[in-house]
């Protein structure tokens, strides 16, 4: 939904939203070390920042891929086969293998790797049982539930040593660290809100940073550690709170309307950087932190198609198109030395509502 509209629980049911295939068993995932010649031919007009572009997944609901910080890995959350619902797996960029490291039961999300890529963390519902948990209730109109059996967990890059890092009462997921590794900023209902919080990763200095009525999710770091980027919506108007309100009482938000907001990473200074219609989520700073990428439905606010954007991370200003594609783009990451963006997408896809893992290399 994080990695959080998504939160990285979000993120996870705005893709089930864009599926539609009906099927009863989803297709195969088959990873394939990826071809350039193959796959290019998926770069769409107008898509200047990609020299190349590799797809790594072919088939099933595959979402929100992360890198390890040596740039050889990536963590993603992904139905694959039967699976109702989400799990975590590894990627090996070197050798295409995919490992799950979650326990296959109840329903992941939002996975990162942090003590120098020897472990990972992501959340879970699987305390709270087996099963999947419910989808959400769409009488309410669309809406993402925030599931409060989530909480999060660590375990090695091969799935051993299993363990709980936040347990709370309430959804906890959407958890990213600073490159330093010194903060994990996360995301909970712990006060009554959906709010981000930061903790050091030995459990202390847990820190409120977000106040306003309204979710705030899916939050990154600068690659300098000095600001937060993440996606709210905020309002004082009457109806909007009451409404925020009586959902959050059920476990569901409504993640129509969504902007990209910044602070500092001690939460002072917080600052809009989009209003523009429809929901804009999944931000992440450039290498040089001077620009976010990020998704964004806003050209057709009431449609699916989300694509790529850029703006400046000091002012917002007009966003720039970065994917074209009449689809589904979004969940933009970039390697840790700056020369790819992986992102996922439903282009190409065998089937409608089928979401991909892609990975381009990165022109200015």
């Amino acid at each position: 939904m994080s990695r959080s509209f998504v939160t990285a629980a979000a993120a996870v049911l705005l893709l089930a939203a864009f599926a539609a295939t009906g099927a009863a068993k989803r297709p195969a995932f088959r990873p394939v070390p990826p071809t350039a010649a193959d796959a290019d031919s998926l770069i769409r007009p107008g898509e200047t920042h990609f020299a190349h572009l590799w797809q790594l997944t072919f088939g099933g609901q595959n979402a929100e891929a992360y890198w390890s910080a040596d740039g050889t890995k990536l963590t993603f959350q992904a139905m694959i086969g039967d699976a109702k619902c989400d799990q975590q797996y590894v990627y090996d960029l070197a050798t295409g293998k995919v490992t799950r490291i979650s326990n296959g039961k109840g329903r992941t999300t939002c996975g990162y790797f942090y003590d120098h890529d020897r472990r990972v963390l992501f959340a879970s519902t699987h305390a709270g049982g087996d099963e999947c948990p419910p989808n959400p209730d769409m009488s309410h109109g669309y809406t993402w539930a925030i599931y409060p059996t989530y909480d999060i967990y660590t375990c090695r890059p091969d799935g051993s040593d299993l363990k709980p890092f936040i347990e709370h009462p309430g959804y906890d997921a959407e958890g990213t660290l600073s490159v330093d590794e010194k903060w994990l900023v996360f995301t909970s209902t712990r006060d009554g809100d959906v709010d981000l919080y930061k903790i050091h990763m030995d459990g202390t200095g847990l820190t409120r940073l977000t106040t306003s009525v309204g979710y705030d999710g899916g939050a990154f770091f600068s690659h300098d550690g000095r600001r937060i980027v993440w996606r709210t919506h905020r309002s004082d108007d009457t109806a909007y709170v009451n409404l925020f309100r009586r959902l959050l009482d059920q476990d569901l938000v409504r993640p129509t309307k969504m902007d990209i907001w910044v602070m500092n990473a001690d939460g002072t200074g917080q600052k809009q950087l989009t209003d523009r219609p429809g929901a804009s989520f999944a931000p992440y700073f450039t290498p040089d932190d001077r620009q976010i990428i990020y998704s964004s439905n806003w050209e057709d606010p009431r449609g699916r198609n989300f694509d790529l954007y850029l703006i400046d991370s000091e002012t917002g200003g007009e966003p720039v198109p970065v994917t074209r594609d009449p689809d589904f783009d979004g969940f933009p990451m970039f390697s840790p030395d700056g020369k790819r963006l992986v992102f996922c997408s439903n282009r190409g896809g065998k089937v409608p509502g089928e979401t991909n893992i892609f990975l381009a290399e990165w022109k200015k």
